[in-house]
């Protein structure tokens, strides 16, 4: 394997950055907005879901006595 230079290493880096397409400011927020979202819509199902099973072991431990 060829070693590589630091100051080629740099010039390499610098063109595969060039190459890159980021993100517009409106889609880093739109994409942000929908993370915020997804996670709170997450959260909600996740804890609908563990009180269910919160209510179904109480009841079952409530049967055991």
């Amino acid at each position: 394997m060829a070693k590589t230079t630091p100051i080629e290493f740099i010039r390499q880096v610098r063109t595969e950055t060039a190459k890159v397409v980021w993100p517009t400011g409106r889609e880093t927020v739109m994409t942000g907005v929908m993370v915020v979202i997804m996670t709170t819509v997450l959260a909600l199902f996740f804890l609908s879901v563990d009180s269910i099973f919160n209510a179904v072991v109480k009841a079952l431990l409530s049967l055991a006595q």
